[in-house]
This record gives structure tokens, sequence and C-alpha cells, in this order.
């Protein structure tokens, strides 16, 4: 029980000391330099499956100028963490909640250097709220949980990349993870700190979530603006007024009892195909650009708040989205 209480007060942190197969960590660590000429995520993690053989530790690094990913695969015993807090290691790279040393090759790629993260804005973590999930990180049985480890923050470091020399010096960074037994069926995902000024920062998803006997269409939103977490989610009573799923473009609007959010999200067609876990091993492939844009309204009792274009934004549309839109009309 301490292990547990410790570990959910401790999002950031890895989670899979003494769970059952599957399991699997990801983290994600987005980069982008000062110009935006490059654009990266790398995501680091592990997946233990049932199946010893298929147990692996990872790193994927994806160029998202080129739309391109290249994934690196380890023994699961290249893994090694320090606990209750973000802090571990695979093999010669090493990712904590203040910096990333990468140290990474192949035949064909050749990726070194550190990143420092500076300024940092986390997802504030509470007894009552541990995190971006609320309330439900406490339930022990939930499919997948989410973390968001910093909101958005200042970054300084290179990167070589081949014969490529990366400076990152006064570029823009944001981090978050997942872990649990699989992905859901179906979810949207978005991201972008790049808006017109710093200071703002939105990270917004909904997915189908099992529960018990049944599943629901459940929404996490955060928008970082002027050193204030405006949050909508199903934990806070916030409803979901309208959504639209297009094929590469998305209008969704939310509000609670004060406040109402317009989100205008497209994406791109340079896209790298990412992996994914599913309760198999990490199978999945999924579809995502770190290109897309997002047009945002904010409203507080009915007055104006904050109108503003993001762009270089991370954005994934996955599975049966039909299903997950039927699905919230009716609940409506």
């Amino acid at each position: 029980m301490f292990r547990f209480i410790r570990s959910t007060l401790s999002p950031g942190a890895y989670h899979g000391t003494g769970k059952k197969p599957p399991f699997f960590e990801g983290w994600y660590f987005k980069l982008v330099n000062s110009s935006a000429t490059e654009r990266f995520a790398v995501i680091p993690g592990v997946f233990v499956a049932s199946d010893s053989k298929q147990s692996q530790a990872f790193v994927q690094f994806f160029d998202g100028a080129r739309g391109e990913v290249m994934v690196f695969t380890y023994p699961l015993n290249a893994f090694a963490y320090k606990p209750y807090r973000l802090d571990f290691s695979i093999e010669y790279n090493r990712f904590t909640d203040r910096s990333i040393d990468l140290n990474l090759r192949n035949d064909h790629l050749s990726i070194s250097g550190k990143i420092v993260f500076k300024e940092m804005v986390p997802w504030e973590v509470t007894l009552r709220s541990p995190g971006i999930m609320g309330w439900y990180a406490w339930a022990p049985f939930m499919q997948c949980y989410h973390g968001v480890v910093s909101l958005d923050h200042a970054l300084e470091g290179k990167l070589q990349i081949n014969d490529r020399e990366i400076d990152f010096s006064n570029g823009r960074g944001y981090i978050e993870k997942d872990w649990g037994k699989a992905f859901p069926s179906a979810w949207v995902w978005l991201q972008s700190n790049h808006f017109s000024a710093p200071g703002t920062s939105l990270t917004a998803s909904v997915a189908i979530i099992p529960w018990i006997r049944g599943s629901f269409p459940g929404f996490i939103i955060g928008l970082w603006h002027k050193n204030h977490l405006y949050r909508f989610a199903t934990y806070t009573g916030a409803k979901m007024v309208r959504l639209d799923i297009g094929d590469n473009e998305l209008l969704w609007i939310v509000e609670d009892k004060t406040h109402r959010l317009e989100i205008q999200a497209r994406g791109s067609d340079k896209v790298g195909m990412l992996h994914a876990p599913s309760t198999q091993g990490m199978t999945r492939r999924i579809a995502e650009t770190l290109d897309g844009e997002v047009h945002v309204r904010l409203f507080s009792n009915g007055k104006f708040v904050l109108e503003d274009h993001g762009k270089h934004a991370g954005m994934e549309l996955v599975g049966d989205l039909k299903r997950l839109v039927e699905m919230w009309e009716a609940k409506k």
C-alpha cells in the first residue's frame, strides 16, 4: 500500500515495480529549437511481456521536421531506475526531470548530446488530485494512466545527429508520459506550447476509457496561460459541448460552470509512425505529426480571456474515432 501511494504521488517516476505483465511505460520529451526548424520527440520506455522474449527497453527518436522515426531497442535489463522520481537510464542514455543525455547508435544513425530543461511548469500533484488524471489516478484498475511532467520549459544544450549539430539554446520543451497495460482503443491527443508568446501551453486528449463493466469517453485538457492552469476534465465536471473529428482536423468545445474553451486543430501530412503498446507487445503503429496547428479561444463567465494560434503541435487521431464520437453523443 505504501508503494502504491508513493508511486501515485510521483506520476513522473517509473511505476512498473511488482506489476504483472503485460505492462508498459513510456516518457515523451518534446524538443524544439529556438527557430522551430528542428522538432523532435524522444520517447524512451519499457514493455514487460508475459513471454519474456517479447520484453524490451526502447528509445524512439522522432524527427518531426522530416517525418522519420528511428527505434533503438535494448534488453529489458538495460533499463535501470531510481524509485519515486523521474530518473532512469537505458544503456548509455539517461533521462531525468531536469535533463536528458543521449548516446544512440545503429548502422545508420548516431545521436549524442545533452539537453537541460529550465523554468519548468509542472502539473501540480496533490493528495486529492495527483496530477493530470485527478482522482482517477487512485483507481488501481485503469487500462492506461497519464502524467504531465512539464507543460512548458526552456531548453539549453546541443545534439549531434550524424554530421549535424543542433543547438537547442532558447528552444522550448514539453514532457509527458503513459503507463499501464495498453493504450485505449481510440483517442485524440494534441499539444502545443508555441503560441504567439512564451507562457501559453495546451495539452488535450479524449479517449475511450474502459471502466469496470463498460467504457466511457473521458477527456483531459490543460491550458496554461499567464501563470494559471485552466483544467477541463471528466473529473472536474466539465462537459463536451461539441466534438467533430475529421480525417485530419478537429473541432472541440468544452465548458464548465465558469469557462468555455474552443479548440480547432489541423494535422499535417508529415507524420511519423511511432511504435505503441498493445497487450501483446509494441505492435501498434501510431501516426503522429509535430507540424499540427491549433487555435484556441477561452471565455470566463462569458467574457473573452484568450484567443491564440499554436504551431508545431503534436497531434494524433487514432482508432475508431466514429465510435468515440457516438459514445459522446449517446451520453449527452
